[in-house]
């Protein structure tokens, strides 16, 4: 594990007291119970703990495309119980990048293609900057293809391009290397711990690969709904 980042100032996430439930007929599934969080900026918190613990649903939150049944998330200094809708698309489209477990490519768009598409939501077509991304997670020779002639490995690498394609400051990421070999994991971590380097910014990964926690700043496990460890 590598040495905590400092936590002073900058771009940050903090959660306190979240819960979420939801009701599959007559059951009701508490996912969340009162969950309490802050990342810094220039952070990497790993989160572990096996399927159905509430990562997935608990990255969505802090993203802001799922909402809490009580409790408060702050993002960047957003209260996101305080944005419209439309605000809390913004916020994605500017300061959230998100990779998510099944990719999430357009399929009528080209590997470029899906890469620029952050960029001109902000107002950007910056081909260089998406072909120099391409080129890190080794994929600049497939610009032109489409997302069903990629492998599924393929497929990760170019959702990651584009998740960290419009410069975000924040990370969220489920199991973003759980398609890939080592050696490829390897490379996409070095461009996700770079990220956090350079940029200073805050970084949440969903996983359970030992590499992931071996670079991470803090290690924390979700159970049950529950975060009950953390270093």
């Amino acid at each position: 594990m590598t040495s905590p980042a400092d936590t002073n100032n900058g771009f940050h996430v903090r959660l306190r007291d979240v819960s979420k439930s939801y009701d599959d007929g007559a059951t009701r599934h508490d996912v969340l119970k009162r969950i309490d969080l802050d990342v810094a900026a220039g952070e990497l918190v790993a989160l572990l703990g096996p399927s159905g613990s509430g990562k997935s649903t608990l990255l969505n939150i802090i993203a802001g495309i799922d909402a809490p049944d009580s409790g408060t998330i702050e993002v960047g200094g957003h209260d996101l119980s305080g944005l419209t809708e439309r605000g809390r698309t913004l916020l994605r489209r500017h300061d959230i990048g998100f990779i998510f477990q099944f990719y999430n490519l357009v399929p009528t768009l080209t590997v470029l293609e899906n890469v620029l598409l952050p960029l001109e939501l902000t107002g950007r077509r910056d081909a260089a900057a998406a072909h120099a991304l391409l080129d890190r997670v080794g994929l600049g020779t497939r610009a032109r293809a489409f997302p069903e002639e990629l492998s599924g490995g393929e497929q990760q690498r170019i959702a990651i391009a584009r998740a960290l394609a419009h410069e975000p400051q924040l990370v969220l990421a489920d199991e973003p290397t759980g398609n890939l070999d080592s050696t490829t994991g390897a490379r996409v971590l070095d461009l996700l711990t770079d990220l956090v380097r350079e940029r200073r910014a805050a970084m949440v990964i969903a996983t359970h690969s030992r590499d992931v926690v071996d670079r991470a700043h803090r290690v924390l496990t979700i159970h049950d709904g529950t975060i009950v460890t953390g270093t």
